[in-house]
């Protein structure tokens, strides 16, 4: 009989200290989060900006990464600034994705309207 007693007093020990140190869901909605973790909030804005060296096609993909054959949006003068924070990178079984503006690379920075190769941009 003992046997059997301390067993209902362990298992009532371990409900109790569960209960303690485990969170409900309530509890866990109701506590404040650390100041920028978990929110969008916390993500800071784009603030890359990159010339273009020369008169350059913003093409369009239609997959992931452009090509020297995707579709073209719109051109970006020479000298034009525009916002970029995002590469796509494009994987090829040999030789470079692309050959424009003098240079060659696998590297398309993410535009407004599209991608460029970005060869064709210097760091602003």
């Amino acid at each position: 009989m003992t046997g059997r007693r301390w067993t209902t007093a362990a298992v009532t020990a371990a409900a109790t200290l569960a209960a303690l140190l485990v969170p409900t869901a309530a509890d866990a909605a109701a506590a404040p989060m650390a100041p920028g973790v978990g929110t969008m909030a916390s993500a800071r804005p784009c603030t890359t900006y990159w010339i273009a060296r020369q008169r350059v096609a913003v093409r369009r993909p239609e997959g992931p990464v452009a090509t020297m054959s995707s579709p073209v949006h719109h051109h970006l003068r020479t000298g034009e600034r525009v916002r970029s924070c995002i590469v796509a990178v494009a994987r090829t079984d040999s030789g470079p994705a692309y050959r424009a503006c003098g240079g060659e690379g696998h590297l398309w920075r993410i535009v407004p309207g599209g991608q460029v190769p970005q060869s064709c941009l210097r760091r602003a």
